[in-house]
């Protein structure tokens, strides 16, 4: 996938989810800054926040839609870094760090997981936050008319994906996605994307969470939309 059409699909698969927005923008507001954006993308959550006077450090290990949180970002509060957050070093602690849309579903072994949170410790203060958003229930299948597909014009160019099913493999998630593309003369390509998500409880992330020296704070929630599940936002603090 060429770099111009991973922004596209990002944003066109990412950008309108708004839900998680006000627990992100009171937790900053409790902690202060910096605050570490986990997987920031294109920017969805650095930049509301950023637009709010929050400093923003955004990491994500796509070059392509780092390079794309910088433009968008032009002269407000971000730094934006291209890292796997599995090897991540911040030249400044952090004093929130966010999770947002199952980042830490998506590493599957709990090596994985144990060594990115021992980043995500490291980054921050003694006393900071983590916040770790997780899908802990299936989501429902839904009788009658499909989903919606999100849209986005471009150029002329008109980008659809569409959710198409979703299955477990294992404890894994399988959620599938048909991707269309119709060209200004008409002409239309098809392709399919594949996530999966680990699908773990809170209780699990809080037991691995402590080997990386944390402890659990409490829980939020996020409701669920019309196009999207809910999810349970995990709050842990980083032992002093």
């Amino acid at each position: 996938m060429n770099g111009e059409a991973t922004v596209i699909w990002h944003d066109v698969e990412c950008g309108s989810y708004a839900a998680d927005l006000t627990l992100w923008e009171e937790l900053a507001e409790s902690c202060g800054g910096p605050v570490l954006d986990l997987g920031c993308g294109t920017g969805r959550v650095a930049l509301h926040l950023a637009r709010r006077g929050h400093p923003v450090i955004g990491v994500d290990r796509d070059h392509e839609l780092v390079l794309e949180l910088a433009v968008r970002a032009g002269d407000l509060p971000v730094e934006p870094i291209c890292a796997d957050a599995l090897d991540l070093e911040l030249d400044e602690a952090a004093a929130l760090a966010l999770a947002p849309m199952q980042f830490l579903q998506l590493l599957h072994d709990p090596e994985s997981r144990l060594r990115c949170l021992r980043r995500i410790a490291a980054a921050l203060r003694p006393g900071g936050l983590l916040a770790a958003a997780l899908v802990v229930h299936l989501p429902k299948q839904q009788d009658g008319f499909p989903p919606l597909p999100d849209v986005r014009e471009v150029d002329g160019w008109v980008y659809s994906s569409r959710p198409t099913g979703m299955g477990m493999s294992g404890r894994r998630l399988r959620l599938l996605r048909t991707r269309e593309i119709v060209s200004p003369a008409g002409n239309l390509s098809t392709e399919f994307d594949e996530v999966q998500l680990l699908v773990m409880e809170s209780g699990e992330l809080e037991a691995e969470a402590g080997q990386a020296g944390f402890v659990p704070v409490g829980r939020r929630l996020i409701p669920e939309t019309e196009d999207h599940v809910g999810s349970v936002v995990v709050l842990m603090e980083k032992r002093a």
